[in-house]
């Protein structure tokens, strides 16, 4: 388990290092379209978990969400200072 902090700063290295196989690396390369259909396919799949599938389910999909909105901030430069200025 992780924080999202902590998921930040994997990925962020992740981006600098660009190992080889890497998920991130691969949805970074996809850019900011493959990126953002990935996210709107996730939160949709939030919403069905949330209609239909209880909470554990729910958790798990908001996590994927999280993750793909994360290498989104990191495609685009936008640091998490950047987004606690907005919340």
């Amino acid at each position: 388990m992780k924080s999202f902090e902590e998921l930040f700063d994997e990925l962020s290295l992740k981006a600098v290092d660009r190992p080889v196989g890497s998920e991130t690396v691969k949805w970074l390369d996809s850019g900011v379209h493959g990126i953002g259909k990935k996210i709107v396919e996730e939160a949709a799949e939030v919403w069905m978990a949330a209609e239909h599938e209880g909470n554990e389910r729910t958790a798990e999909e908001i996590s994927q969400l999280i993750y793909h909105l994360q290498v989104m901030m990191i495609a685009l430069g936008i640091k998490i200072e950047d987004l606690n200025k907005s919340l």
